[in-house]
């Protein structure tokens, strides 16, 4: 049996997922689909459900509030593609039979504040101890929000002409996670100073404002057509993602996707290519032609950098990376290479 790593490959979810999703509702307007965050379900007066779901992070070796944050927030981003902040919430915890209540206890109170900074309401769903379960994965939880259906955007409705933006920068979660995950080793080996200032980037791993304030509230803004969060696969990744749930092409240039010297650094130890790991933290954004500088303006105005990086093209032109002047398919990665580096570095005893 083939053995994968992270996200399910694209072609089992089209053939398998996608082609056999229980019963054809019709008020189902966005149903699985590869490189789509969300799903929609149309209600009465003109109202939809968005939906998003996510395993729940447990890394003794991150800390109890961290592996917290990352649960809540990975959620968020994903309903924040939509343009709207979730409302609601169903966790589903899978704890190691040998996980403390105290542990438990500090675990949910860190997952009870994040959510209530954040406007969601836990809603229910099930807990359990299970023997054996040593994964750093303690289960799935779904977001929800109610809006208006017209209002809700969703990666696919990506056109050709638009301008595509990246918020923030490469590898943030990546880094972040390998810095506090191998502390004396990245000291060692990188100094203390790019230690430190890596971490510094966990509490950047979240979208939830990219995506509220690219829209905007009120006034609510028209030229942002499609936003799509930065998590397996990396900045490229996620572009990629994005135009393929589009059926669209594109042209990406990479002297322009952002990616810091720290986050080369460490990605560099690691033997990662910054541009295609986990990057939860920014948001991939395309806008209208021309509307570029107004939704760049919107998010430097408090402080999430965002910049150009390429165009959405018809679906005949393919997605491209413009490398050195020379211009090539974009490269998808079925599997993340944080994964195979950060379980490397655990069987080797970094520390």
């Amino acid at each position: 049996m083939d053995k994968m790593l992270g996200k399910t490959d694209r072609n089992l979810i089209e053939q398998l997922i996608c082609a056999k999703s229980g019963h054809k509702r019709k008020e189902v307007t966005v149903g699985p689909q590869f490189g789509v965050d969300v799903s929609i379900v149309n209600l009465p007066g003109k109202m939809a459900l968005a939906a998003t779901s996510d395993p729940l992070s447990l890394i003794p070796s991150l800390g109890l509030e961290e592996s917290a944050w990352l649960s809540v927030q990975l959620l968020a981003n994903d309903m924040a593609t939509t343009g709207f902040a979730p409302q609601y919430a169903q966790f589903v915890l899978n704890l190691p039979a040998g996980f403390s209540k105290n542990d438990f206890k500090i675990y949910w109170d860190y997952i009870h504040t994040f959510c209530a900074d954040i406007g969601v309401a836990v809603t229910g769903g099930h807990t359990g101890f299970i023997e054996g379960q040593n994964s750093t994965i303690a289960g799935g939880g779904t977001f929800f929000a109610i809006a208006p259906e017209n209002q809700l955007l969703v990666s696919r409705n990506a056109r050709p002409g638009d301008t595509i933006l990246v918020t923030k920068e490469c590898a943030l979660s990546s880094a972040s996670i390998l810095a506090l995950s191998f502390p004396q080793t990245i000291k060692n080996k990188l100094g203390v100073e790019n230690h430190q200032k890596a971490c510094d980037l966990f509490y950047k791993t979240t979208s939830l404002l990219d995506g509220l304030v690219a829209v905007g509230h009120i006034p609510r803004y028209d030229d942002v057509t499609a936003m799509h969060d930065v998590t397996e696969g990396g900045v490229l990744g996620a572009i990629y993602e994005l135009v393929s749930a589009s059926g669209n092409g594109a042209v990406v240039y990479n002297h322009k996707i952002p990616v810091e010297q720290v986050q080369q650094k460490i990605c560099g130890l690691f033997g990662i290519d910054p541009r295609y790991s986990i990057g939860a933290g920014s948001m991939i954004i395309t806008c209208k032609k021309g509307s570029a500088a107004k939704v760049i303006e919107r998010l430097t105005a408090i402080n999430i950098p965002c910049c150009e990086v390429g165009e959405i093209k018809e679906k005949e032109s393919g997605i491209k990376l413009v490398e050195n002047k020379k211009k090539k398919d974009l490269e998808y990665k079925e599997e993340d290479p944080y994964w195979a580096a950060f379980f490397k570095a655990l069987k080797e005893g970094w520390k």
